[in-house]
């Protein structure tokens, strides 16, 4: 059975309770129940991971390319914008298996700095605006990728 790894980044812990005009009111464990439900639906195992702290977040893309992960499926918030590191960890992976970002909101109708994702050049693609969707979006494509291999 394939197994994809959901990663969240920065401030996703908040979801329910940061901006509802732009995150809906789902909890990160309400996105992380739905998930594993979809991963389930498409004969995927799912293993759910957030951290605020950006270093935890390379560590676990690089335990990810080492260990049993066959897919990322990623919302790293606003890393996506500047982090250069982990860009770098992402190719790691990327050379493993194929990488799905994600953002609940459209980030391309929000702020300018938010439009530009360093992590484009590395990821099989990027699905954002669709709120909780976003998500089994970006998991039935992970495990089509994986599937197409």
């Amino acid at each position: 059975m394939a197994k994809i790894l959901l990663m969240h980044g920065i401030n996703h812990a908040m979801f329910g309770k940061r901006d509802p005009k732009h995150y809906g009111t789902f909890t990160l464990q309400d996105i992380e129940t739905a998930a594993t439900e979809w991963a389930t639906d498409l004969g995927c195992e799912l293993e759910c991971y957030q951290t605020d702290i950006e270093g935890e977040f390379a560590r676990k893309i690089h335990q990810a390319f080492l260990g049993d992960i066959d897919a990322i499926v990623a919302n790293a918030g606003a890393w996506t914008h500047y982090s250069y590191g982990l860009a770098d960890a992402f190719a790691i992976f990327k050379d493993k298996g194929p990488i799905v970002e994600c953002h609940m909101s459209n980030v391309h109708a929000r702020e300018e700095w938010r439009h530009k994702s360093v992590f484009s050049h590395v990821v099989n693609g990027q699905i954002s605006g669709f709120g909780l969707t976003t998500y089994k979006l970006g998991l039935t494509a992970a495990a089509d990728l994986i599937k197409n291999s």
